[in-house]
């Protein structure tokens, strides 16, 4: 039912949030409609951006945090879009990557092409290039990036950053 711990910039960590009381409209903005989540469930949502030098950076403290998170969680990333190019060729990347199962394995390794290696990962045959650098099957990679499921779930992600009014990452859900 709230949105928007706008961490961009932040200096603070998760633990460090945890210790304190959020104020609303300073640490966080409520939706007027809450959103739904899955019975039982508390819903814990990090928007990204891969090209986003202040999400690299929160990187590791989130993935120390949901390491730590209890059953009752439920915890997934979304990608944002805010415009075309090139947002929209790093959500599929993500959802490429979430597809074929290789989260695990290549979501740090997409952070670290763009911020330490300065690739652009914007166009596809750069995408196939690296993939197939890090080991991924390019052909396979593709087929998914292209796929009917991928654009899906980018719209879906669209439309929950919109819900969220998201307006900049990475943010928490």
């Amino acid at each position: 039912t709230f949105a928007g711990l706008g961490l961009a910039g932040s200096s603070f960590s998760l633990p460090a949030l945890a210790q304190a009381k959020p104020v609303e409209g300073k640490d966080y903005v409520r939706l007027a409609q809450p959103l739904p989540v899955p019975p039982g469930k508390i819903e814990a949502i990090e928007f990204f951006w891969y090209g986003c030098p202040h999400c690299n950076t929160f990187e590791p403290t989130i993935e120390a945090w949901v390491k730590k998170l209890p059953a009752d969680v439920n915890f997934r990333r979304v990608p944002v879009a805010f415009r075309d190019e090139p947002f929209v060729a790093h959500q599929k990347i993500y959802y490429a990557l979430e597809g074929l199962g290789l989260i695990d394995t290549m979501h740090r390794k997409v952070f670290y092409g763009i911020h330490n290696d300065r690739l652009r990962l914007d166009k596809i045959e750069e995408i196939s290039a690296f993939m197939t650098k890090n080991g991924v099957d390019a052909a396979k990679f593709a087929g998914m990036y292209n796929s009917f499921s991928v654009q899906t779930k980018a719209n879906q992600a669209r439309k929950l950053a919109e819900a969220y009014r998201i307006d900049g990452v990475p943010s928490m859900g």
